[in-house]
C-alpha cells in the first residue's frame, strides 16, 4: 500500500498543471498596473526575488512550495488575479528561484526561517499589514507567520499543506526523493533554473529535513500555533491530492478558530493551477 500511495503521489507531482500562463500581458492592460516586475532586496542578510503585480490596497503575499518560486508556481495568480484591488508579490525564499545564494538547507527551523523573512520583505516592501496565499510547504511557512506575527496579517489562505508529519507522509516524500524518476516536463524547468546537480540534492535535503519532524512522537511542525491564529483563515484542499492526506486539512481547520474549509473533489496537489480559474475566484470572494 505504502509502495504504492508513494507511486501515486510521484506520479501526480510530475503532472504538469494543464495550461501554462505567460506572465507578459498584452495591449493596454500594462497601463493599469497589470505589468509583472521584479526586484530584489536584502532581508536578513539575503538578497530576496521577488515579483510583484497590481495596484490595490490589498496586499497579498504569494508563498511557494518546495523548489518553488513565484514564477514556477504562480503564473496564473499574477497573470489574473484582480489588479485593481490587490497588490499581489510573489517571492523567492532563500535558497529557491532567483533568490541563490546562498543555498538552501534544512535547518529543524526552516519554516520558522522562511515565516520571518517572508515577514520581513513585506515590511522592507512598505506593507503595513498583508494577507498570505500559502501552498504546500509556503502553507506551513504562512501558518507559522500568521501565529506568530498576528498584528501584521489580514487574511490566510492555505491549501496542500500540514501541520504535522506521519510516517505515511515520509513514505510518500521517499517516493518523490530521486528526481531522475521525474518526468521530463517537469524535471526540465527546473534544472534549467538550478542545474541537475542542485535541483537533485536539494530535493534530496528537502525530504531529509521534512522527514525529521516525523522522528518526533506527534511529527509535530506547528500544532501548538494553529489555536495562535485569529486572523479569518480559508483552508483549500484538492481531495484527490496524493502528496497530502485529507486529514491534514481537517486537523489545521479544527483548530484555527472560525476558519473555512473548502473540498475540491477533483482537485489535487496544484488545484491552484489546474483549476486556476476556479481557485482565483475562490480566493478573492474570502479576500474581498
Amino acid at each position: 500500500m505504502a509502495g504504492r500511495s508513494a507511486g501515486r503521489a510521484l506520479r501526480a507531482l510530475l503532472q504538469p498543471p494543464a495550461r501554462a500562463a505567460p506572465l507578459t500581458p498584452r495591449g493596454p492592460a500594462a497601463s493599469y498596473g497589470t505589468s509583472i516586475t521584479s526586484a530584489k532586496i536584502q532581508v536578513n542578510g539575503v538578497h530576496l526575488h521577488y515579483q510583484q503585480t497590481g495596484e490595490g490596497n490589498h496586499a497579498v503575499l504569494l508563498l511557494p512550495g518546495m523548489l518553488g518560486c513565484g514564477q514556477t508556481d504562480f503564473g496564473p495568480q499574477l497573470k489574473s488575479m484582480n489588479k485593481k484591488l490587490f497588490t499581489i508579490v510573489a517571492w523567492d525564499p532563500r535558497g529557491y528561484g532567483q533568490s541563490i545564494p546562498p543555498s538552501r538547507d534544512f535547518p529543524p527551523d526552516f519554516f520558522e526561517r522562511d515565516a520571518k523573512d517572508a515577514v520581513d520583505l513585506m515590511q522592507a516592501l512598505k506593507f503595513k499589514k498583508f494577507s498570505l496565499l500559502g501552498w504546500s510547504d509556503g502553507g506551513i511557512t504562512a501558518l507559522i507567520a500568521a501565529a506568530k506575527y498576528p498584528a501584521l496579517i489580514h487574511k490566510l489562505v492555505v491549501w496542500g499543506a500540514n501541520a504535522s508529519v506521519t510516517q505515511e507522509d515520509v513514505r510518500i516524500y521517499n517516493g518523490i526523493r530521486d528526481v531522475s524518476k521525474w518526468s521530463e516536463k517537469v524535471k526540465k524547468p527546473l534544472e534549467e533554473m538550478y542545474g541537475h546537480k542542485y535541483f537533485a540534492k536539494t530535493c534530496e535535503a528537502w525530504v531529509d529535513g521534512i522527514s525529521r519532524f516525523a522522528e518526533k512522537s506527534d511529527g509535530n511542525i506547528c500544532q501548538e500555533l494553529l489555536p495562535d491564529i485569529k486572523c479569518p483563515t480559508f483552508i483549500i484542499h484538492g481531495e484527490k491530492d496524493p502528496l497530502v492526506p485529507r486529514a491534514h486539512a481537517e486537523y489545521i481547520h479544527k483548530h484555527i478558530k472560525g476558519s473555512q474549509l473548502l473540498l475540491m473533489p477533483e482537485g489535487k496537489h496544484n488545484l491552484h493551477l489546474r483549476f486556476a480559474e476556479d481557485f482565483n475566484r475562490q480566493v478573492e470572494d474570502f479576500l474581498h
